[in-house]
């Protein structure tokens, strides 16, 4: 931050120069205020433009693979990741434990010992969690 605020600072002082040097009142008569403000956006345009351009790129919101950290803390298993990447879809217990091979009832002890683990209450805060978390669980569904 401090290196930004003397990048700008520095061209202020440079364009104040220039500005003075040129003997701005004279030349804005001859140009006109309009040519003027358009020469300091330009300048100040290009100057954002490039600044933005030596930032360094934020993390990405996705990560290429799951927080195995996060999975291994929470102590998930592998069929409750799968259950997360299925509650995404917005399925049933019922349509879940169709597409599994499984009973509901077990269904919803999975889902019960997920919600407990990731200290939820629904299904949209349990995907809400694992997405806060960057637990990737499509790629486990």
């Amino acid at each position: 931050m401090r290196k930004m605020v003397i990048i700008y600072g520095l061209f202020l002082a440079v364009a104040g120069f220039v500005l003075t040097w040129l003997d701005y009142r004279f030349w804005m008569r001859d140009i006109g205020l309009e040519v003027y403000g358009l020469v300091v956006a330009v300048i100040f345009a290009g100057l954002g433009i490039w600044v933005e351009r030596q930032r360094k790129p934020e993390t990405p919101l996705v990560s290429s693979g799951p927080n195995l950290k996060a999975i291994k803390a929470l102590g998930l298993t592998r069929r409750e990741i799968q259950m997360l990447g299925i509650l995404a879809t917005g399925k049933s217990n019922k349509e879940i434990a169709r597409d599994l091979g499984l009973s509901p009832n077990t269904i919803k002890t999975h889902l019960a010992n997920l919600y407990e683990k990731l200290g939820v209450r629904n299904r949209t805060q349990a995907v809400t969690e694992a997405a806060k978390l960057s637990l990737n669980a499509s790629e486990y569904g």
